[in-house]
């Protein structure tokens, strides 16, 4: 759909999902650009993140963060550009990472905003250099603690987080199997990203496939997946594993329990026996004192060529939710980041 001068096209919360979101649950808008007031900026999204965590925020139940509204614009992370400033802090023209969220046009008081400054890839502050790296590197680093020598198993390893996760881990020498959904993901994280082996999720042989592939156990489980995934992996921790909780994905759209008996005596006594650290973490809570030496870190790795990124460019704002449904059912490739303008 063209735009029109002077228009702001917004994509809003149009119904709550039951189970995967359909088309019918958001609805595409048109409105006045808005006008900044002293101490505001306008800001042009030049490009839109689109995460798992979305999934969430469309559900009207208790989670870490408020759902979004019906009728509100839906959340995201966004490169801007400041088309216009009636703030001290930023003039017309400079790159700043926001959270302008899924419109073309968005004011700020600036309390959210990060200048990029004159970076070669704007669109790596929503992925490597952004919240996917950090949740990869803090919830390795500092949750799953891997040590040279070590197996550690990367759900979902060819995605924002976990392709991520996965370079980290060999850069701090661990044996590193990634587990992703297709040959062609299998062989792009084994080929480009360095993993050691990666297993398709998909086989009917993967929970023997990956028995086979961790000969010695699996000390560090980074979880980005849950289901059959989770399910294959449990039984080949070790004694002392760590499992850094950052999503469950294969979940996201259920309605109900899933049906079968009762797995948690299970897991409670596999947790107790092998004395199994399981953490969740949600990044939101690290910022304050782990973005500084994670953007430090990392800035040096991609400049270094040591950490790679696969961006996965979907064209136009349009576009948005059919990529957000995409993503949940694992049809991406690499980050999925929206091109909304140049």
């Amino acid at each position: 759909m063209p735009q029109r001068p002077h228009v702001n096209r917004r994509i809003v919360l149009a119904a709550r999902p039951h189970g995967a979101p359909t088309p019918r649950d958001f609805r595409l808008e048109e409105a006045a650009v808005p006008t900044p007031v002293e101490g505001q900026v306008l800001l042009r999204t030049l490009n839109l993140s689109l995460d798992p965590y979305m999934r969430g925020r469309m559900s009207e139940g208790p989670s870490y963060a408020p759902p979004v509204a019906l009728g509100a614009v839906m959340v995201g992370g966004t490169v801007n550009r400041v088309v216009a400033s009636k703030h001290p802090k930023f003039r017309e023209g400079d790159l700043v990472l926001g959270n302008a969220g899924w419109q073309d046009y968005a004011v700020s008081d600036g309390q959210d905003l990060m200048p990029l400054g004159d970076v070669a890839h704007p669109s790596y502050a929503l992925s490597v250099l952004g919240m996917p790296g950090f949740t990869a590197y803090h919830g390795l680093l500092n949750i799953g603690e891997p040590r040279p020598g070590e197996t550690v198993v990367v759900a979902s390893a060819s995605g924002a987080v976990g392709a991520v996760v996965g370079q980290i881990a060999r850069l701090k020498g661990a044996r590193v199997v990634g587990i992703a959904g297709g040959a062609d993901k299998c062989r792009y994280v084994v080929g480009e990203l360095g993993f050691d082996v990666c297993l398709d999720r998909h086989d009917p042989r993967f929970a023997q496939q990956l028995a086979a592939a961790c000969p010695n156990g699996i000390d560090v489980y980074f979880e980005n997946v849950g289901g059959a995934v989770f399910d294959a992996v449990l039984p080949l921790l070790n004694n002392g594993a760590r499992v850094p909780v950052c999503g469950f994905i294969a979940h996201y759209n259920d309605k109900e329990l899933p049906p079968g008996p009762d797995r948690l005596p299970l897991l409670m006594r596999m947790l107790l026996n092998k004395r199994i650290r399981a953490q969740g973490f949600i990044i939101l809570d690290h910022y304050a004192d782990g973005f500084a030496p994670f953007f430090r870190d990392m800035s040096a790795w991609v400049a270094t060529g040591k950490v790679k990124l696969r961006e996965d460019i979907v064209d136009g704002l349009e576009n948005a939710p059919a990529a957000l449904m995409g993503l949940l059912e694992g049809k991406n490739f690499g980050k999925v980041v929206v091109h909304v303008a140049d």
